[in-house]
């Protein structure tokens, strides 16, 4: 490939392939510019350190969930349809990663597990999300709620079994929807009669 037509976008693209060939721990920014026909320093002038290509990859994956769960956040309608909603997308969206390539899910989740401050800002961003989501339903008076962001963080934790990677293995299990089912209940009654608010 010629350098000039090289694009993070394209080195991206190289390094997902490159990881779900050789896995996280045997990936390298070498491997990445074979791949690609470039040389090592190629990539560098797009990406200064293998953390950072890293960083990047986790990124785009993570931005892979948030984006179509911002929609949700950003439609009309009840709050508590979207609530629901944005849960069940969550839970689908992650399931399918885990489900549908379970050794590329392994490998992602351990890039993010490295990626400490992407990973934190992908959760600030679907906390946010969920925070404009309990915030309309106290407007429209759904939810009862003093403090939309505090409340959002407590809907994300109670839920994180349903939602977080370290979990996955428990995904499968035939009793996963009905222990969401109890969960969510407690959610309802926690925002909608406000009891712990």
């Amino acid at each position: 490939m010629n350098d000039s037509a090289l694009t993070p976008d394209r080195i991206l693209d190289a390094a997902e392939e490159v990881l779900r060939r050789f896995g996280p721990a045997k990936a390298t920014v070498v491997d990445v510019a074979r791949f690609l026909d470039v040389s090592h320093g190629s990539i560098y002038r797009h990406f200064p350190s293998k953390a950072a290509l890293r960083d990047a990859v986790a990124e785009r994956w993570l931005h892979r969930v948030s984006l179509p769960l911002a929609a949700i956040a950003a439609e009309k309608g009840p709050a508590l349809e979207r609530l629901r909603h944005w849960l069940g997308q969550l839970m689908a969206l992650k399931r399918q990663k885990v489900l549908e390539d379970p050794e590329l899910f392994a490998t992602y989740h351990a890039i993010a597990e490295e990626a400490r401050e992407v990973v934190q800002a992908h959760v600030d961003e679907l906390e946010g999300q969920l925070t404009r989501i309990i915030a309309s339903g106290v407007a429209s008076q759904e939810f009862q709620s003093s403090d939309a962001q505090r409340s959002a963080k407590a809907v994300f934790n109670a839920t994180i079994r349903f939602h977080h990677p370290a979990h996955a293995s428990t995904w499968s299990h035939p009793d996963i929807d009905a222990d969401f089912a109890q969960v969510w209940q407690l959610v309802l009654a926690g925002l909608v009669h406000g009891e712990g608010k």
